[in-house]
């Protein structure tokens, strides 16, 4: 029993003697690694910095005088440079280093006076920078917890005093359920980023007020965002979306300070729409001048993943025959988008009309899709559509803009296709759903899907089909929707929402019709039973022979 206590106490010892470091440095290239250890400086009070390559471990030392003692946090698989310690100590530093396989849960083990935590999927980086700021005001360690660790992350807690817990953004279910015992607080607005960025700004400001906010997307982990001083709010990469313009017009915010100058044209929408100062911090003091004139240099800013948001116009026509505008959008990457368009089209004669859309529209990875607007009649000759898309991830998300003027093709091209969705079943083996698509008229046609609105781990999420189908007049045939739906899915998704495009065009597909379905699961695969029973049966059967063989020799 007294050596117990012997060892807990030294171990407490040594845990306060490196807290006690006077500078700590990550040398990691694991974003998750570099963020835990800056939020755990910004917590305990120790300046933290960070490597962003393997030549920058000495050019950080520059900044750093040498009576300070330094505390190296290296990866064990991904560190910038190896022996760092010894880099430190030759440049005539005090300094130790700790070598961690798990940084996150590591630093967290030592915050012994910690009782509240915040968990975020490392799927979504900007989740985690969205929670830095009030992380910190709020003591609060966040912790990334996903299918894969959530029992590591479990056992941590369950050994903890667990006071507050925030689960914010989305998290897979099995995360949600796991840490349901200890009633924590949920922010997720459907998935949204921006409006539950929104939400803990207004968590932040509770504890503190602040008068100035920090301006970015949430891409990157730099120092300021990280201490805490002021909350951080996310602009888009060319548009503010509207829940963050309303919320910033309702607060009590008036300066705003842009990190970085990416997104500097949306940081002046700001200042001119909204009203409120916005400066930008794009640069810091040089670490090391060769002359005698101040020099600067980039500021430090380690880069998160993130997902591709990139849709392009391919086309737009004026079809006569029908008297429609006629807008192709191409989504060139593997993140699915909702977007808006509005479309103002000038006609030779000099009238003017201007037709959009009211609701966001779905356009999955890698889709193309044609949208369909009823015009009044043009006259001959040359039309020109001033074009104007936003985009984003979610419905109300709208982060990304098109804004070009085009000349409109014109075409005249009557669609006799004609289709009708007769059933719907979902195989929970494979993913999949099945959707009886019949070809009605006399032509040949062409068919893509989408099914609407699934509540996925409680987040309302759409999903497309892989390609399009080509359909002979009269043939019926299932096409199929991958998505993976748990028990408690398939339960919340009583009834479906399919819509289809279609058309006698492959890359015009402007007719739309959609259906409701009640969820019918797909019976028993008898192919694949009957398979797996043919090979249970000649296994059995191989081993028998075995074992037969082998008496006959024995005997």
């Amino acid at each position: 029993m007294k050596k117990a206590v012997l060892l807990l106490i030294l171990f407490l010892f040594l845990v306060q003697t490196v807290i006690a470091a006077d500078q700590m440095i990550i040398n990691s290239e694991d974003w998750r690694d570099v963020y835990s250890t800056m939020l755990f400086g910004s917590i305990v009070g120790t300046p933290a910095s960070f490597l962003v390559s393997d030549r920058h471990s000495t050019i950080i030392l520059n900044s750093i005088p040498k009576d300070k003692s330094i505390r190296a946090i290296s990866s064990d698989s991904a560190p910038f440079v190896i022996g760092y310690e010894s880099i430190l100590s030759n440049g005539g530093y005090t300094a130790t280093e700790d070598i961690y396989d798990n940084v996150n849960l590591q630093l967290a083990s030592e915050l012994l006076d910690i009782t509240s935590f915040i968990i975020v999927d490392d799927s979504y980086g900007y989740n985690a920078i969205s929670v830095a700021p009030y992380a910190v005001i709020s003591k609060s360690f966040v912790l990334f917890a996903d299918r894969t660790n959530i029992k590591d992350i479990d056992s941590f807690l369950s050994g903890r005093t667990v006071d507050k817990l925030l689960i914010y953004g989305r998290v897979d279910r099995v995360v949600s359920d796991t840490l349901a015992r200890y009633d924590p607080e949920i922010i997720d607005m459907e998935g949204d980023r921006f409006a539950n960025n929104v939400e803990i700004v207004k968590k932040y400001q509770e504890i503190k007020g602040a008068k100035q906010t920090i301006l970015t997307n949430g891409e990157f982990i730099e120092k300021e965002i990280m201490s805490g001083a002021e909350p951080v709010l996310f602009i888009g990469a060319n548009n503010v979306p509207d829940q963050v313009r309303d919320y910033i017009q309702q607060s009590d915010i008036d300066v705003g300070v842009l990190i970085g100058n990416e997104l500097v044209g949306t940081a002046t929408y700001i200042r001119r729409q909204v009203g409120i100062s916005v400066f930008v911090k794009f640069a810091q003091g040089a670490r090391s001048s060769s002359s005698a004139v101040s020099q600067v240099e980039a500021l430090d800013m380690f880069y998160l993943p993130v997902y591709s948001l990139n849709i392009e116009l391919d086309s737009i026509r004026y079809n006569r025959a029908t008297n429609q505008l006629e807008v192709n959008l191409r989504n060139i990457e593997e993140q699915a988008v909702y977007f808006k368009g509005t479309y103002s089209l000038s006609a030779s004669d000099g009238s003017r009309q201007t037709v959009g859309d009211i609701d966001p529209i779905f356009l999955d990875g890698n889709e193309l899709k044609t949208v369909v607007y009823d015009v009044e009649p043009m006259v001959d000759g040359k039309i020109v559509a001033d074009v104007y898309i936003i985009y984003g991830e979610s419905k109300i998300s709208m982060e990304k803009v098109i804004d070009l003027t085009i000349d409109v093709e014109t075409v005249t091209i009557l669609d006799k296709c004609d289709i009708d969705l007769t059933s719907l079943a979902y195989d929970k083996r494979k993913g999949i759903f099945y959707i009886g698509v019949k070809n009605m008229g006399d032509v040949d046609c062409y068919v893509d899907l989408e099914i609407l609105d699934l509540l996925i781990d409680g987040i309302t999420t759409s999903v497309g089909a892989d390609e399009v189908m080509y359909f002979k007049d009269g043939q019926k045939k299932d096409q199929k929707v991958k998505v993976k739906l748990s028990e408690e899915d398939i339960e919340e998704n009583d009834m479906v929402t399919v819509r289809s495009y279609y058309g006698e065009r492959e890359n015009s597909l402007i007719k739309i019709k959609q259906k409701e379905f009640e969820m019918k699961l797909k019976g028993i695969d008898f192919v694949f039973y009957s398979l797996l029973l043919v090979i249970i049966l000649l296994i059995f059967l191989i081993l028998w022979k075995k074992k037969k063989k082998k008496e006959k020799e024995l005997s």
